[in-house]
């Protein structure tokens, strides 16, 4: 069982407790993205389980009026076992999509997995539009992959990067970061008709996606986390921006607390406040 410190960022261990946070989200005008907690599996067996588990979701989804969607992870779906394994259960996964007609997320991981990454993405979308891929703008590399990127149908989700990378691939320091980030924006706004997803937190980055909407008139929406500037969530949506919720669920929900509770300094105060009963 999650204890009580760890739902501000994990929303159950079971589909039905995920799909219950969507419906709850999509009552303040926020979508969901789900996302099944898992990654960098060693053996087939549990890529496939999960691969199974994210077609049943999607199946579960179609049968509402849910406004939600999935986000895979490719180690989770089998890529450290073999690129073969996770395509396959891409595929899989992808067909549950089309036969709902839902949409289908895929998560960037780090370096050594971008360029499998890309050419799944670029494999499925051609036949199933509906479909995003996430780019982090910490890596040098991400210019030419949104010029790669920008004739494909589907959408881009543009993160700062959360990886700790080489500095000979990657920027380091924080202002960099955030410099190659507004940089990025400005070609994803350019680039892609079919629209753009910020995923920050950050308000400055939130305020200057406005401003290129406004210029360029690309729809865009705002991704933001579970747990992290929730009032600010719902704020965006009443203003009329599109909002979505990255919502993570399942039972290894324990590293991915500690995660969140490590990035932040209000995350670790909230844990703080928490475990001190104030």
């Amino acid at each position: 069982m999650i204890p009580p410190i760890a739902r501000r960022f994990v929303a159950g261990e079971s589909a039905a407790s995920v799909m219950d946070h969507a419906r709850r989200l999509n009552d303040d005008g926020i979508g969901a993205i789900l996302n099944l907690l898992g990654e960098h599996y060693d053996g087939r067996e549990a890529a496939d389980e999960d691969a199974r588990t994210y077609c049943t979701l999607l199946d579960e989804i179609g049968k509402t009026d849910l406004d939600a969607c999935i986000s895979v992870k490719p180690s989770q779906l089998g890529l450290d076992v073999g690129e073969g394994v996770f395509r396959e259960n891409l595929e899989r996964i992808v067909e549950a999509a089309a036969a709902n007609d839902g949409f289908v997320w895929m998560d960037m991981e780090d370096h050594t997995t971008t360029d499998a990454t890309l050419d799944a993405f670029e494999a499925q979308v051609g036949t199933y539009p509906k479909m995003g891929l996430c780019l982090q703008a910490n890596l040098k590399r991400t210019p030419s992959d949104i010029e790669r990127l920008a004739g494909l149908p589907g959408k881009v989700r543009l993160v700062k990067g959360a990886y700790e990378e080489p500095p000979d691939i990657a920027y380091t320091d924080k202002a960099r970061i955030d410099e190659a980030y507004r940089e990025n924006l400005e070609l994803a706004f350019r680039a892609f008709d079919a629209g753009i997803a910020v995923g920050s937190h950050d308000p400055a980055m939130l305020d200057y996606a406005a401003g290129l909407h406004e210029v360029h008139d690309t729809p865009y929406e705002v991704q933001m986390l579970m747990g992290v500037r929730e009032d600010a969530q719902r704020e965006l949506a009443a203003d009329g921006i599109t909002v979505y919720q990255y919502a993570p669920y399942g039972d290894r929900w324990l590293s991915y607390f500690y995660r969140r509770v490590m990035e932040r300094k209000e995350n670790a105060l909230f844990a703080l406040r928490a475990v001190l009963g104030r």
